[in-house]
């Protein structure tokens, strides 16, 4: 990790990117924050030239996205074109859709769906796919968890992984433990700390919370992680100052 490989998720901004007017300002507040780059999830519905040519005018790259599940199924070339426009090579799954979270043949549905998507992504347009987790995904079924099946049923020559490691631990998981059960297949990670507030836990700015960020820093290190996205699901003070905070802590850990 080094400041030029953390980035900045727009869904933590989604009230500020609704128009291309609030995208390109969020842009220049990103930048002057000190990111230098950002993922693209949750903004208003913008010509994607305009999201490339904003980016550039802040010297920002486009790291990472995430995208419907529906236009990965009906709309996978233009999705790749858009990707390419933007040099952006991790095409990210926000969420398993709902009709698959019931139960192991759910999740084995998906994995082979998605791992022809991921194989098409990569062979034809040289792309990335790359899943992202919430809680939901360490259910068990039967002794297996949700994350078991997308992780040991899908090809890992394809299919990559950007785990969530706030909601690797609202799962029960460790996620020192789970970045190194990836290793070789994520790129992309998604940090923001956990707090308890009013005994409950609470998405917070990293290092405002009380996962072990040094070790998981670490851990993401070792298992070759390209890119380290800071994001926050809810913010308790204003999104641009969360964003702020935790680039402060992880400059610490450079």
């Amino acid at each position: 990790m080094n400041l030029n490989t953390i980035a900045a998720q727009m869904y933590t901004l989604r009230e500020f990117t609704k128009t291309p007017e609030g995208l390109r300002e969020a842009f220049r507040k990103v930048k002057e924050i000190g990111y230098k780059a950002v993922q693209v999830s949750g903004i208003g519905p913008i010509d994607p030239q305009l999201v490339k040519e904003y980016a550039d005018e802040n010297g920002l790259a486009i790291c990472a996205t995430h995208v419907p599940w529906n236009r990965m199924v009906n709309d996978l070339e233009t999705l790749a074109a858009e990707h390419k426009l933007w040099n952006c090579k991790y095409i990210g799954l926000g969420s398993l859709p709902a009709e698959y979270q019931t139960s192991q043949e759910g999740y084995r549905s998906f994995v082979r769906q998605a791992t022809d998507i991921a194989r098409t992504l990569k062979e034809k347009h040289g792309l990335q796919f790359i899943y992202h987790n919430h809680d939901f995904e360490f259910e068990r079924f039967d002794g297996v968890t949700g994350m078991d099946v997308l992780i040991n049923e899908s090809d890992a020559e394809v299919l990559g992984f950007e785990l969530d490691l706030y909601w690797v631990q609202a799962g029960g998981g460790s996620p020192v433990n789970w970045v190194r059960k990836v290793e070789g297949r994520m790129q992309v990670v998604h940090l923001k700390d956990m707090a308890i507030v009013e005994r409950k836990p609470t998405f917070a700015e990293i290092g405002e919370g009380n996962m072990n960020y040094p070790d998981i820093i670490e851990a993401c290190r070792e298992t070759g992680v390209e890119w380290y996205v800071v994001e926050q699901d809810v913010c308790r003070r204003d999104p641009f100052e969360s964003l702020a905070i935790s680039l402060n802590y992880l400059k610490k850990l450079v």
